[in-house]
């Protein structure tokens, strides 16, 4: 058993000073005092002067690797377990990419199991790119309905060059059989979109709830800060809808994106609903920039501590609240996602902990219950590390 003790605690929303116990690999108690129980051996970490917070999930990571666009040599590497816990990240979704062709959901359903077995948490968006979507049955319905680590379909690209241009129909017919996947399931069935740099990119989705039954909440599209205009129509989008921020872009391109931090702070001052937004990293995704005529001219590679970075620089520099800004990274996703166990610290949540110092650095962090990172340094790595 743990007993952290004098924690200035945000579950997100703040909880004042606690003492939090964790036995095996869930959070027993948050109370005032603890008193500690006879008979147990119990390891105390005195938390005074430390803010404890879940840990966080990424919504968006490419876990099996991804790229490719300037060619084989461009493909990118596997996430490490290692490069997950020390941005202070504790539970991914795996997603496959560009490359639906010579890449396979099957790979990344196979890294989201090895993230499992080596302490972390890990689930999975059943598709790509293309339409249509690469499956694991041949379904996506199939997929969420009985693959457990399957919660949704994604990345589903519109608005982009390397997109299928999936038509309304489709994406009505892809939408509507998530959905009910997910409802068989007990998942979310949410689609994550690929936001590209076309002019009035949210048309499509507005196109099929227009048309449709389904709603807004049905969709987490990505990349929403990658240029001004896509950006400003994020403002009004996220009215209504879910709306990701990438947060590893930044500073690759500077030009072009809203730094993430930033972004939170004027979407919440557009109106934007806290709930409605959520950051994530596009780790070991590759992040090309194109010219006007669409060749490849850069390549960079993006990393969970990204995350850390802008959460930190949210309420440094930017001056939000840590519980508001905590929310994009841990309940929100959680919640949006319908991952149990994840994004809040109650008894009974999974023992997902990250302990920051007041300049909000990571001291130590715990993933289901045992030490990923110790004094600051990654103690838990996977395999061939």
């Amino acid at each position: 058993m743990l007993l952290i003790q004098n924690a200035k605690v945000y579950s997100p929303e703040p909880l004042g000073r606690k003492d939090v116990l964790i036995g095996g690999n869930k959070i027993l108690k948050v109370e005032d005092h603890i008193e500690l129980p006879a008979g147990f051996e119990i390891e105390i970490i005195d938390a005074s002067g430390m803010l404890l917070v879940p840990g966080l999930i990424d919504n968006h990571v490419h876990i099996a690797g991804a790229g490719g666009e300037g060619g084989p040599s461009t493909r990118t590497p596997e996430l490490t377990l290692s490069r997950m816990f020390e941005g202070g990240v504790t539970t991914v979704i795996g997603c496959l990419g560009t490359d639906g062709f010579t890449r396979t959901v099957e790979s990344v359903l196979m890294k989201a199991k090895s993230i499992r077995h080596e302490g972390g948490s890990a689930w999975i968006w059943t598709g790509a790119y293309q339409v249509p979507s690469p499956t694991i049955t041949g379904d996506i319905g199939k997929d969420l309905a009985l693959i457990e680590e399957v919660i949704g379909v994604g990345e589903l690209s519109i608005s982009d060059h390397r997109s299928s241009c999936p038509t309304t129909e489709e994406l009505i017919r892809i939408t509507a059989h998530a959905r009910v996947g997910g409802m068989l399931g007990k998942k979310a069935g949410v689609i994550n979109i690929h936001m590209g740099d076309a002019k009035n990119p949210f048309m499509p989705l507005h196109e099929v709830v227009r048309k449709s039954e389904l709603k807004y909440t049905q969709f987490l599209p990505t990349h929403c800060n990658r240029n001004d205009y896509i950006f400003e129509d994020s403002k009004l989008y996220g009215k209504s809808g879910y709306i990701d921020i990438t947060t590893s872009s930044w500073p690759y391109f500077m030009d072009e994106e809203i730094k993430p931090s930033t972004a939170l702070k004027l979407l919440l001052e557009a109106g934007v609903p806290d709930s409605h937004i959520t950051f994530s990293s596009d780790s070991c995704g590759s992040l090309p920039g194109f010219d006007e005529k669409g060749n490849l001219i850069k390549l960079e590679m993006g990393l969970p501590s990204a995350n850390l970075r802008e959460l930190s620089d949210a309420v440094i520099k930017e001056k939000l609240p840590l519980e508001i800004a905590l929310k994009v990274l841990t309940s929100n996703v959680a919640t949006i996602l319908k991952l149990p166990g994840k994004g809040f610290i109650a008894p009974g949540m999974d023992a997902d902990l990250l302990l920051l110092n007041s300049g909000m650095e990571m001291v130590h962090l715990l993933a289901m219950g045992k030490w990923a990172v110790k004094e600051s340094r990654v103690v838990m790595k996977g395999a061939y590390e």
